[in-house]
């Protein structure tokens, strides 16, 4: 039985405590975990906050592929924000570690707790900008359009290069 392997994109993001060390060592676990192998990686980018006051963000994707199930992969997701700190206490708040499940291969999923493509990710620069930079033929499945088409459509003026 030969095992399946996905492309995925995920979306990593601090504004808590040391944000590049955070990014760094949660791409390292995830590396490491099984059934996850690390692809590419953008660099590293200062956003302003989304939502309530606070800190700038430091944002940055990664593309993956894996052994794992969409579900799987979001439930390890949500255990290495947790492992890093991660505390949700309201909506769009200050945190030590983001992990988003943007794109699975082509797949649309619309689940209670999961929605793939990310449902916002087409308008949030500070995805687009290290998606596209690693990804920019990666079609979106539910606009039809490459990454690197969707991020000529949204203001990237916020979005700075560390």
């Amino acid at each position: 039985m030969s095992i399946k392997l996905s492309q995925c994109a995920i979306a990593l993001g601090s504004n808590l405590g040391d944000s590049f060390t955070t990014l760094e060592a949660a791409l390292k676990v995830l590396a490491q975990t099984p059934g996850i192998f690390l692809e590419a990686r953008s660099h590293w980018y200062w956003t302003k906050a989304v939502g309530p006051p606070q800190p700038d963000y430091l944002n940055g994707c990664a593309l993956l592929t894996v052994t794992l199930t969409p579900h799987a992969l979001l439930m390890t997701l949500l255990q290495t924000e947790a492992s890093f700190g991660r505390v949700r206490r309201e909506r769009g708040g200050a945190r030590t570690l983001d992990l988003d499940l943007l794109l699975f291969e082509d797949v649309i999923l619309n689940a209670p707790d999961l929605q793939i493509p990310h449902p916002r990710m087409t308008q949030r620069a500070f995805v687009l900008v290290p998606l596209a930079e690693i990804a920019p033929t990666w079609v979106e499945p539910i606009s039809g359009k490459a990454i690197a088409a969707l991020v000529q459509t949204v203001d990237c003026s916020e979005v700075r290069l560390v």
